[in-house]
């Protein structure tokens, strides 16, 4: 059962997120629809413990002690231990390998596996590299990190073909990032492994920034088959992971 009044100061905290420069007793109880008497008291509370502060002209902002409690909470956050059930459940409910992966320069660092006995065998495994530019992971964090950031990974890497089907130049992996952005999610066609197709996802931290990207991978002809649904299991469990890690 919802309590009121802890509701409204949930409200309160996600009104003045979105107002840095602060905002008076009277236009936040206008902005919530709250009575002006009850939302004073509740503000005057939460600034006497420092969850908000209050300047001369009585406008109030987010705290510091929000800072501590959130460097707390941050500082607890484990991705791979946190996606590790939801890899689970895609592995299980696909009956394809799943992989969770981070940036570390212009190369993937695999940092969780979920393997399917029924799938194709990998040379991907926990802690090895892969170039961002053939693999679906990669691939991912090209197309949804921030253009500056992915404009410096670019002009680092070489296209080193690892198949015939490698992307061999960066017109063509351009024009791939920008179709991948409209889409949601990355793929990864026979580019570092042959007869290999793999589909990746972004995730979020609360500061919405892209720290991980996770995927499935699986035999091609198999894994096209059931397409859709490989697409809305994915984003549908990284959407969730991205909002457990504070991403709204």
């Amino acid at each position: 059962m919802a309590v009121k009044s802890a509701e409204r100061v949930l409200k309160i905290f996600e009104l003045l997120e979105e107002n840095s420069h602060g905002l008076t007793n009277k236009e936040i109880s206008e902005s919530l629809g709250f009575a002006p008497s009850s939302t004073l008291g509740l503000l005057q509370t939460m600034s006497e413990n420092g969850y908000l502060l209050a300047d001369e002209q009585k406008r109030y902002s987010l705290g510091g002690r929000l800072l501590s409690l959130g460097a707390v909470a941050a500082s607890r956050f484990d991705v791979s231990r946190m996606a590790t059930p939801y890899m689970k459940e895609l592995m299980k409910s696909l009956d394809e390998t799943c992989f969770l992966g981070v940036l570390s320069g212009d190369e993937i660092i695999y940092i969780a596996k979920e393997n399917c006995e029924r799938t194709m065998a990998t040379n991907a495994n926990i802690g090895s590299r892969k170039p961002v530019y053939c693999t679906g992971l990669g691939k991912a964090f090209l197309a949804f990190l921030d253009k500056e950031e992915r404009e410096l990974i670019l002009q680092r890497i070489d296209l080193r073909p690892y198949t015939k089907h490698t992307v061999d130049s960066f017109d063509k992996l351009r024009e791939e990032i920008e179709g991948f952005k409209s889409l949601g999610y990355a793929v990864d066609d026979q580019e570092i492994e042959e007869g290999l197709w793999c589909i990746a996802a972004p995730i979020y931290n609360g500061y919405g920034k892209m720290i991980a990207a996770i995927s499935i991978s699986g035999l091609r002809e198999r894994m096209l088959a059931k397409k859709d649904r490989l697409v809305e299991e994915l984003l549908r469990v990284s959407q969730k992971l991205s909002q457990d890690l504070g991403y709204y």
